[in-house]
Parts: C-alpha cells; structure tokens; sequence
C-alpha cells in the first residue's frame, strides 16, 4: 500500500475515532492501535495534523496520538521501536512547522518536539537549537510566537534531566543563549509596556512572548549555572527581575479583571517571583547579595496597607514564602555562636538578617499577620454556611507553595520559632487582650479573637513555658465553649480545635475529664456541623495523646462512641465520613474489649457505607481499618461480623478486582486479624483463601502477611485446610526457596513447613518430600545467611525426631540421586550441624537441633560410632544454654510449667491456638537433661558396655566431666 493510500485509511479512521458514537468510536481506536507499531503510522500523523485543511478535531487526535507513540515507542529499546531512518524523517518536519494557528495543536506540537529533545539533543538533533533560535527571530508574530513556545518546552524538559552530562550538556547550551534570550524579554516587555499606553492591539500578543522568554530564562538561570556570579548577565537579570516586579505591579490597574493581558500579567509577575525563589533555593550564597532588596520588597508588598491594592493572593504567596526560605535557609545560619563561624558569607547573610528583622519589624509582621492575614475571609465564612464539610477539608502538604492560609501560618512559624525572644511577649500580650467578654454583635472582633487563637495554637509548643493552659481553660474556654450564641459558632469551634493543639502540650492529666465532658454537646447534631467536625478531631488528639487513661474516658465511652456514630450517619462528603471513621477506629483501639457494648449500630451501617462508597476507594480503606479495629475489640465475638467481613476480605484481596490496587494491603490486614480472632475454622474462612495462590504470586511487600495468614488457617484448622490447599502451600514454599528470593522470604517460607511440621509430623514430611532433598543439599553446602541455614536445621532436626523412618527412607532416595552413600550423607549432615552450631543462635532451636543429634545416638551405624565425639559436644554446649541449677538440681527452663498453661485475657485465639501447640513441642514439654540422660542409656545397650566406653574414650575428658555434672 502506498504512503497516499495509507494516509487516506488513518485519515478516515481518525474521523471515525473523533466520532461521538461509541459503534463508530470504539473499532476506530482498536484499528489504531494495532497500527501504532506499524513502519510509516507516524509519518501519515504527521502529514494529517500539519495540513490545515483538515478539521480542527481530527488534528488534535491525530498530534495526541503522535505524543503517546513518541513515549512509547521513540527510545532505540523499546520493543516495535520507531525505525531510525523514520525518526529523522519524522524531526526534520517537525522542526518547521511554526506556523500552526490553533493554540491547542500548537501547544501540543511543542510538547511532543520537547519529548524527542530529551532523548535526542544535541547528539541525533543538532541543528533543533539554531533552527528555534533562528525561528524566534522572525519578524512574523505567529511564526516568532510558536517557535519561542516550542524553546520554552524544549528547555524545561532538557533542565529535567538529572545526570552529570546531561546537566554540563544543558550548562553549555545555557552559555550559548542566556544573553540572547534575556535580551529577548527586555525587547518584548519594553514593547508591551510602551503599548499600554497607546493600547495597541497587539499588546496582548507581546505580553504572551515576553512570558515565554521568562520562562526560558527562568530554566536557564536554575539548571544551567554552577557559578552564577561569574556571569554578569546573570547579575543583570536578577536586578532586572526587582525592576520588572514593580512596573508589572503597577501596570495591573490598566486591566479589567478578566482581560487577557491583566492574565499574562498576572502570570508574568508570578513567574518572577518564582525566580526569585529558585535561585535562593539553588544558589543561596550566590542570593546574599539580593537578601535585603528581597526582603524590603516582599515586606512592601504583603505587609503594608498601600501595597494591599496591587497585590494578589498567589504574588503573596511567594512573597511570603522568600521570606521564610530566607529566614529558614541554614546557609545564612551562624553556629552556636556568632564568632565560632568562620564562614564570611555566612555571617555576612546573618548581619543583614539581623539589622532587617528589627524588633519593631517583627512586632509589625506578626501585627499585620493577625490582624489581617489570619483573619477569615468573606469567602470562607460564606463557604462554611453553604459547605461546612468542604470548610473542614485540610490541604495538609505542601498547600503552602500555593494556597494563602498555610502559607500564612508557615511563615507566623517560622517568624516565632526563629525570633522567639522577640516574639513571645508581644504574642502573649495579644492573646491576654483578647480575654473576658465579647461582644457577639461585633464580627469584627469575633474573628480577631479567632485569629489570636489560631496563633495561640499553632505556637503551643513554642509558648509551652509562657502560658499556664490549665488556668486559661477554666477560667476562660470552657466558658466560651458553652456560648450557644449563633455568631460565637467561630469562638467554640476555634477554642475546641484550641485544645486539640496544647493536649499534647501542657494539660494536665487531671483535667482531661473535663475536656471529655466539654467536647460531648460540641459532638451533639444540635451544633453547628464545623464545630462537630472540629470537636471529633479534638475528642481524636486526646485519645491519640501518650498520657491517654482508658479509666478516665470509660464514663464518656458510649456517649462519645454514639455522637461520632450521629456523626458519620450525618455528614456527606467522603473525606468527613473518613475522618469520623478514624476518630472512631482510634477510640475502638484504645479502650479494646470495652468498646463491646457500643459497636452494634456501627456494625449494621457499616455494610451500607460499603455499599455507598463503591466509587470512593479511600473511604473503603477507612472502612477496612475500622473493621480491623472492630475485630480486635470484638475479639471472638467478631463471628457475628462475618456475613459482611468475609465478603469484604475476598473483595478487597481480589486482584481480578480493579479496587485492589487501593484495597489490598489493608484487606489483608483484616483477612489476618479476622483468622486471629476466629474460634474456629468455618467454610466461608476457608472459601476465603482461594484468593492467597494470586497473591502469593505478586511477590509484593504482602508477602509476610500472606505467609502469617498461611500459618495462622494451620493452626485455626489444620486437617480441613490441608485437605484443600496443601498443594498451595507447597507450591509457595517451592516458589519461596528459589534462588533469586532474598533470606528473609526464604525464612518465610521455612517457618510454614516448619509448623506444618509441628502440627502433623507424619504427614507433614510426606507433603515436603519434593523439597526436602534441595534443603539438603543447601545444608551441605553451608554457606547460606545464617537465619536461613538455622530453619534449614531446623526443619531436618524435626523431621529426624519426629518422622525417622522416613528421614533414612528420604536418605536413602537422596544417596540414589547423587550417586553416595547414605551413610556418607548421614556424616556430612553430622559434620555440618557441629560446625555451624553458632550459626543457630534462638536456644529453642538449639535445643531442637541436640534432639536430633540425640536421637541419632540410638542408631546402629559406624557413622554414629565416627561422629559420636562432635555429638556429645553439641549436646553438652545446648544443655550449658537451657538448664539452670536450682538447689542443687539441674533444670530445663525451656519446658513450660503449668503456670504457662494458664490463659491471658488480653490472648487473641490465634496466641492461644500457638501457645496450645507450643505445650505439645518436645522443645517446651521434654527436658533435655532427660532426654540426653535416656538416648545414652539406650546407645550403651545398643552398642554393649565396650563399644560405648570405646566411643567415649574419643571425648575430651573435660566434655566428659560436664555432662556427668548434668546426668549425674
């Protein structure tokens, strides 16, 4: 098929694609699809959205579908990679096309020539810098326009790359241009300017490229120095960027709001603040010489009141935040003392910081803070009438790089922490006036109150020493708190959320009771839905705090439990429903078992919210960790949960089920909680595990859950679970004890043979069989992490003691694949299990491990006779570790007494159903010292008096006399 055949097919197929019917649209993409890798596709793109002619929406699909075939598809390695002699094709159109009249495609076009020039400038395109270059310098504005649009994208992807050639590459490109791109933008915003005047009609259009050259310049400055102070332009730039601040700012009033140039203004003037605040970011010592016309002007600009008419929230955004990166920068911060700094540029930043912050400046700053900036606004206020959930969300973040609020309270932060001396009288001055009566009528003052309480909080630990809280809350907010007026709504919500921040401060445990009983008509659905909200974040911080008491919050329990229920029934939004389910799932957790009582209206809403919430994946991840907190509480009694915990566990861990992604790690959380809960093994818990063979292959950080959630259907009902997935666990530990799984996933899977093991010994070496022979084989070869050679020993030592008929049958089957002896074998093994004896460090499994050695001595075979030696030292050196004398009386500390037996009540049954089965264990039900003293007696019956003195004769005296000390 020929090139104008071809383009004609993609051509009619885009038209169908850009088609608002789904018949017509969906084959359409389907068939592009299968042409992305096709030698050719993306020439005929090209042609179709560089010719004009062609409708404007069909262009648009056809430049979106180059940019997602240029990611995929451009990079030499990637598999259906783009030919190289197409490639070069492909640049050559794309590096003259400036002359595109819409803004969309325009835009797009440049972006996709940015996406190439980050894998091939300068080395496979070297001509696209000249030729933009060359471009910008076009008389014709369209053409001048796009060509500096395309340079901006261009140098903002080349600053993103990060290794050191590629940054000295873009170095040397920076070289080359900064001069003639900032001679660029005097020449264009001299020209907008001068237009104003006149209001030409192009104004507009040289505002747009003076924008585009900034930003240019703003990448070079950032990424494309080392030194920025052996360049002189660089120099000029920056006292360029003072000067052009100012004549932005007070050109803004020649614009209605909604102009077009009153935008690009607007955007310029953001633009170079940001400049400013990058290079105090990557060249603080190259900035010092700019910290006070820094600082002058952004103090100029937010905190006095002439300046509040040109100003706008995002310019004083950033003119706040170059004040804190200022004040915060640990480059301009001497040591301990001023005259232990021996860097001149240090101290020097540090007297220009120092003469600037006056503490009538100081006192200024935070005055103007106060008084204006923390004040709520208009639109805030009418946002907490029209949406009080919405009102409560917080940005949380890094929201202060962008939104006035946090900026403001990170900047009062900054201020207080580092000229706290300063500072904390004239704060506790403000917050003292504020005290008494108030007058409601008067808004005015109702928010000036609730901005030196704002202040008063977030300073908490900076005023921990300056302000006694305790007297504050009795004597003034708990009064202020039980003023119902309409309009005080403001006072009660900031005195509650007040609290919130100085619990962890400084209030005493004996008035928490108090707070508890305060909080609770803040909580009731009579109050306004901000303070309830407000309130349950509270009532969280102080269940959250370290010096929480259970005792002193059980007469508040069910009140509290049941107003946060009201509460969550009653709100809209997801986030506040998350945020009631938190503050819910925290109670639960603290007070444990007693939350029993109060759960049962949680329980039957919470399959209804699950149902609600099919669309908010988040709120699902609430509801799970509430659950799993309801099931620690509930403990056994979370059986009644199961006809909506178990379908949930199976959806959330379902990964054919796209919520996954969201659901999962917490799913399996519950799943394992749920099993350690369970006081008995159900049908539906073991329908359950069909999903683990998919997880288990993700090989994801659930992989130690999974292989507890394994071990605990072991202990919970081992013959049912068996009966129908032991070829699941066996295939997990085979796929676990592969070469290129690190030790700590081997030893996962080792502890489940290992109690699969312990609770079938027989059959439990009959279910490992295949495996056995390779952990053998680790064993001899003995140079494996020392965790996982213990397991290794550990599984065989519980086979030899427990199973050895079959453990000489498994020898015997091994000697016949290797071509060796058993015998030989058997003394390897031997031999190995001496040798690493200070490789198991855990005494069970030492102790385990002697069994074993123990064990073998009443096996007639020369190899016993050979190693008898090595045997009776490892056995002495284990019963050193596990007996203690007691009145004379050698004992085994490890074998657990009848106290032991007895149950703890804070036991969940999955620790019980352990501890059951560690009784059964030899390890903690048979004494060593016994066991040792019964294997030597049968080893001299079974060898004769002669051969066994013969034996013993090959043991150093002193090993002889210390296990005569313990079987004496």
């Amino acid at each position: 098929m020929d090139f104008e055949t071809a383009g004609q097919l993609v051509l009619q197929t885009l038209n169908r694609a850009a088609s608002q019917d789904a018949s017509t649209l969906k084959p359409a993409e389907q068939q592009l699809r299968q042409w992305e890798t096709q030698p050719g596709f993306y020439s005929i793109l090209v042609a179709i959205f560089t010719n004009h002619s062609i409708d404007i929406n069909v262009r648009w699909l056809a430049v979106l579908y180059f940019k997602n075939g240029v990611d995929r598809y451009w990079r030499k390695t990637a598999p259906n990679a783009i030919p190289e002699e197409e490639k070069d094709n492909l640049r050559k159109q794309l590096i003259g096309r400036f002359d595109e009249p819409f803004n969309q495609v325009a835009t797009q076009l440049a972006v996709v020539v940015a996406k190439i020039s980050r894998l091939d400038c300068p080395r496979f395109w070297p001509d696209l810098i000249p030729t933009l270059l060359e471009a910008v310098k076009q008389p014709e504005q369209l053409y001048q326009q796009r060509a500096l649009l395309t340079l901006h994208h261009v140098t903002k992807s080349l600053a993103s790359k990060r290794l050191a050639n590629d940054r000295k590459l873009f170095q040397e490109l920076t070289n080359g241009i900064f001069s003639f791109v900032l001679r660029l933008w005097n020449e264009h915003t001299d020209t907008f300017l001068k237009q104003i005047s006149c209001q030409d009609a192009s104004m507009a259009n040289s505002a747009e490229l003076s924008l585009l050259a900034l930003r240019v310049l703003r990448k070079l400055l950032v990424h494309g120095f080392n030194q920025p102070h052996d360049f002189p332009d660089v120099m000029t730039f920056m006292n360029l960027t003072f000067f052009r601040l100012k004549e932005m700012l007070a050109c803004r009033a020649n614009f209605p709001a909604g102009n077009q140039c009153k935008e690009l203004v607007d955007k310029t003037i953001i633009v170079l603040t940001k400049v400013l605040l990058d290079c105090q970011h990557t060249y603080p010592m190259f900035f010092i010489g700019f910290i006070k016309q820094s600082l002058e002007f952004a103090t100029t600009y937010t905190f006095t009141e002439a300046s509040q008419q040109i100003s706008f929230e995002r310019f004083t955004v950033n003119c706040m935040n170059l004040i804190k990166s200022i004040i915060r920068c640990d480059a301009y911060r001497p040591a301990k003392t001023v005259e232990e700094t021996k860097n001149p540029q240090t101290l020097a930043a540090h007297k220009i910081k120092t003469e600037f912050f006056t503490c009538a400046t100081l006192h200024e700053i935070c005055k103007r803070l106060i008084s204006h900036y923390f004040l709520l606004t208009e639109e805030e206020l009418h946002m907490w009438e029209v949406d009080p959930e919405g009102f409560c969300v917080d940005e949380g973040g890094e929201s202060f790089k962008f939104s006035l609020r946090p900026c403001v309270e990170v900047l009062f932060l900054t201020l207080f922490h580092e000229y706290r001396e300063t500072l904390t009288p004239f704060l506790i001055e403000i917050i003292q006036s504020t005290q008494g009566m108030t007058d409601v009528e008067n808004m005015s003052v109702l928010l000036q109150k609730d901005a030196v309480y704002n202040v008063a909080g977030l300073a908490a630990y900076e005023l921990f020493d300056d302000i006694n809280f305790d007297q504050w809350l009795t004597s003034q907010l708990l009064a202020e708190l039980q003023n119902k007026h309409p309009r005080f709504k403001l006072i009660r919500r900031r005195v509650v959320w007040l609290i919130g921040q100085w619990v962890g401060v400084k209030l005493s445990t004996d008035l928490r009771p108090t707070v508890y009983e305060a909080l609770l008509p803040l909580l009731a659905d009579t109050e306004d839905t901000v303070v309830r909200i407000t309130a349950a974040q509270t009532l969280k911080i102080c269940v959250d705090d370290f010096e929480f008491k259970t005792v002193q919050f059980m007469p508040y329990l069910e009140s509290s439990f049941e107003l946060l229920f009201q509460l969550l029934q009653q709100v809209s939004e997801c986030d506040t429903k998350m945020q009631a389910l938190h503050v819910m799932s925290f109670v639960i957790e603290r007070v444990e078992r007693q939350i029993r009582p109060y759960v049962s209206s949680l329980i039957q809403y919470l399959p209804l919210l699950w149902e609600e919430s099919a669309d908010y994946n988040m709120l699902r991840c609430a509801i799970l960790t509430t659950l799993i907190h309801l099931v620690m509480g509930l403990g056994s009694d979370s059986v009644s949960l199961y006809s909506f915990l178990l379908p949930v566990i199976k959806f959330s861990t379902d990964v054919t089920q796209p919520p996954h992604v969201y659901l999962l790690e917490d799913g399996i959380d519950l799943w394992l909680e749920t099993l350690h809960h369970a006081p008995a093994i159900t049908s539906e818990l073991l329908q359950v595990f069909a999903n683990m063979p998919a997880l288990l292959e993700l090989g994801s950080e659930t992989s130690k859950t999974c292989f507890n959630i394994i071990t605990s259907y072991l202990l919970l009902g081992p013959k049912e679970f068996l009966q129908l997935y032991s070829g699941t666990i066996v295939n997990a530990c085979t796929s676990h004890l592969g070469n290129d799984v690190k030790p700590e996933g081997i030893v996962m899977a080792l502890r489940v043979m290992e109690n699969v093991l312990k609770v079938f010994p027989v059959e439990g070496s009959e279910m490992f069989k295949q495996l056995l022979p390779c952990i053998l084989q680790a064993i001899l070869k003995g140079d494996d992490y020392s965790m996982v050679m213990s397991m290794y020993l550990s599984i065989y030592a519980r086979i030899i003691l427990q199973n050895e008929r079959f453990f000489f049958s498994l020898l015997d089957d091994v000697s016949i694949q290797w071509g060796k002896q058993s015998s030989e074998i058997l003394g390897s093994l031997i031999d190995v299990v001496v040798e690493k004896t200070d490789i198991i460090t855990q005494t069970e499994r030492r102790k385990l491990v002697a069994f074993a050695l123990g064990n073998l001595l009443c096996v007639n075979s020369s190899v016993i006779q050979e190693k008898f030696c090595g045997i009776i030292y490892f056995l002495v050196e284990v019963l050193h570790d596990v007996c203690r004398s007691e009145s004379g009386i050698q004992s085994d500390y490890l074998v657990m007494s009848e106290r032991e037996e007895l149950e703890d009540e804070y036991e969940t049954e999955h620790d019980k159903r352990r501890r059951r089965l560690s009784m059964k264990d030899p390890v903690h039900s048979v004494s060593l010292r016994d066991f040792v003293i019964n294997k030597l007696s049968a080893c001299q019956q079974l060898y004769g008096q002669p051969v066994f003195e013969s034996m013993m004769s090959t043991v150093d005296v002193e090993i002889v006399q210390q296990m005569q000390q313990f079987v004496k």
